[in-house]
């Protein structure tokens, strides 16, 4: 995402101060603390010989910290243009511009004005100042020592006899989710759930079906994000939903992994061989697929935003150009250290990134286009901070980028009270709960930063043991539902526990893809004990019959009149190097020498009869009244 980039600019004082009217040129003037009359000339000549030569320097010396601030993030920046939000971010409040009325209109300017004109600064008074106003501060992102146990919630109690306010907070348990090892093997969970043919999504949206999300979370490690509880009133359910289970079948599919096929999803030749290749690897290229994939947008996982698909769906930013900014951002982050999510979107405001996810809010509202539009003042704030939680828990936390922690969404945000239509929700979003993340080293590989990824080290988890009768049985309650799927593909169940390795099912699972020394490495991972001999054998009698037979092509088979015109064709020089006997009268031509077949068949005074021609002549010798004629010799496809 670019920086702000060159408004319209001023070419230099002069011009600035002749675009000003009178009345805002003698405020001017009187910064200079000189009596000047009030023909336009005069003043501009004044505030012109107040900032010539060093009293450009003097001017500038005589500002506060924050005007001074003000000035040199200009100075020493691509623009000309002052940008409030990215100071504001950065700085904590904005610099003074002078006294204000009660409508917010400027009565007398403060001196930073002598060097702003509409926000923009003329281009020579920068190239002045660039000579001697030293480089702001540069932006930092304030990280955590170590991650608290708790998490206080501000909010506010009104006393309306009184007319008081008072600030209170509620205490929570923060739930630390650590995803750089469970992405990975999740990953492998959902591919190999694909693989049985069992996720079922919509043809238009690509998103899974309810019964598939549910399958998907089965095979989650620790569930979703939020445990589902029973709601006591349907009206106000608190329960957040999918998070992780609905985000992996569009990832998958986002990165070719896996496509539509029907009604359900079915894994690409990318997928299958993802199953035998390192997880890190593939999710550093499912990452980068997603931020330039369309599949979704994420905004419209935030429901009660209505307007997305209408009028205000056409002002929506390009969801790349809104990844791209958190990307950037996330890239400066140092890895493996504890960072508050409001505090990682101020640091990408106070870099100048910008994260706008609509160019005309007006047109997205809440309950009620009319009243409840989000194009008023400090909601498109909202909508911008919800994306950016929508994006980092949804999709970089379940693809294993950052480590979360989490509160429940419900009550955990209250920045949208003042919105019409927002009484009744107990959540602005379901991604509310996001209160710290962490960087992983895989994240840190993937965002580009390291150039490299060690992956820890497998733990061999005995929850199988192999017998050598065949039977595969489950030892503890560590076995996940991705192991479970593995043994259904490559064994017959024979218990809850319980599985036989079988030569038939072996075949087949070979067939879809699924090598033998796949089997064994996932056997041999899992197991207490050695492989015993006899499974050893039965994988390598599996993996040697494989290569028996093997595919060579399409054929075609061509039927000739007698056995002696097909020995003839079969033997015949120019004919037999594209045929071969398939049975008495019977030739087989492989599609790729059928042309060559039919030309060398005509030079030996043949050709290949056509099917309807030879019905036809079929249909006349059947007829009782057909004259007798002697059959024509020759060869039929």
């Amino acid at each position: 995402m670019s920086r702000y980039g060159t408004d319209d600019s001023i070419p230099d004082l002069r011009a600035a101060l002749y675009g000003k009217n009178n009345d805002d040129l003698k405020k001017l003037a009187a910064l200079t603390r000189q009596k000047v009359a009030g023909r336009k000339d005069d003043l501009v000549a004044t505030i012109m010989r107040h900032l010539d030569g060093e009293g450009l320097r003097t001017a500038w010396q005589g500002l506060d910290h924050l005007q001074r601030a003000a000035v040199a993030e200009v100075v020493h920046s691509d623009s000309t243009r002052f940008n409030h939000d990215m100071f504001r971010a950065k700085y904590g409040r904005g610099p003074n511009w002078g006294d204000e009325d009660q409508y917010g209109y400027r009565r007398r300017p403060s001196a930073l004005c002598l060097f702003f004109f509409g926000n923009v600064m003329p281009d020579d008074i920068k190239a002045r100042l660039k000579a001697f106003v030293p480089q702001p501060a540069k932006t930092e992102v304030k990280t955590l020592a170590e991650l608290p146990a708790t998490y206080d919630i501000p909010y506010t109690v009104r006393n309306y006899k009184a007319n008081t306010t008072e600030e209170k907070h509620e205490t929570v348990p923060l739930t630390l989710r650590e995803s750089e090892g469970a992405a990975q093997r999740e990953l492998l969970s959902v591919l190999r759930l694909v693989d049985s043919g069992k996720i079922s999504v919509s043809d238009k949206t690509r998103r899974a079906s309810a019964a598939s999300v549910e399958m998907i979370t089965a095979i989650l490690e620790g569930g979703d994000y939020y445990p589902r509880l029973p709601s006591k009133n349907r009206w106000h359910d608190e329960n957040a939903g999918p998070i992780r289970a609905f985000a992996w079948p569009l990832i998958i599919q986002a990165g070719g992994l896996a496509q539509l096929s029907g009604s359900k999803l079915q894994l690409t030749k990318t997928g299958r061989k993802a199953l035998s290749e390192p997880p890190s690897e593939t999710i550093r290229t499912l990452w980068s697929r997603w931020i330039d994939s369309t599949i979704l947008d994420e905004l419209s996982r935030i429901e009660c935003i209505k307007g997305q698909t209408g009028r205000g769906g056409r002002g929506l930013t390009a969801v790349s150009s809104r990844r791209d900014a958190i990307v950037e951002t996330l890239e400066e982050c140092p890895a493996g250290a504890w960072i508050a999510a409001d505090e990682l979107l101020r640091f990408l405001r106070a870099t100048g990134t910008d994260l706008s996810v609509t160019r005309n809010a007006w047109g997205l509202y809440i309950s009620d286009q009319q009243y409840g539009s989000l194009g008023h003042m400090g909601a498109e704030d909202i909508v911008d901070r919800r994306y950016f939680l929508a994006f980092l828990l949804e999709y970089a936390a379940t693809l294993g980028l950052i480590d979360v922690a989490l509160i429940p969404p419900a009550g955990a945000r209250h920045d949208y009270g003042g919105l019409w239509g927002t009484d009744d929700l107990v959540y602005f979003s379901r991604y509310d709960g996001l209160i710290y993340l962490r960087i992983t080293r895989l994240g840190a590989y993937c965002l580009g930063t390291d150039s490299s990824y060690q992956a820890p080290p497998v733990e061999v988890r005995a929850v199988l043991r192999v017998l050598p009768n065949l039977d595969v049985a489950a030892i503890g309650s560590d076995l996940q539902q991705g192991d479970r799927l593995a043994l259904d593909a490559y064994s017959v169940r024979v218990s809850e526990l319980v599985w036989r390795l079988d030569a038939g099912k072996l075949l087949i699972a070979v067939e879809e893809g699924r090598p033998v020394d796949e089997v064994r490495e996932f056997l041999a991972s899992r197991s207490s004990t050695p492989i015993p001999d006899t499974v050893l054998r039965l994988l390598a009698d599996v993996a040697n019959r494989v290569t028996k037979v093997r595919d060579r092509g399409l054929a075609r088979l061509v039927e000739c009149a007698d056995e002696a015109l097909a020995a003839l064709i079969a033997h015949d020089t120019r004919t037999r190097r594209f045929c071969m006997r398939a049975g008495d009268r019977f030739l087989a031509v492989p599609s790729s020498s059928e042309a060559a077949f039919k030309r060398t068949l005509r030079e030996i005074g043949y050709l290949v009869a056509a099917q309807d021609a030879v019905r036809a002549r079929q249909r006349r010798a059947d007829e009782p009244d057909s004259e007798s004629s002697p059959p024509t010799k020759g060869v039929e496809s």
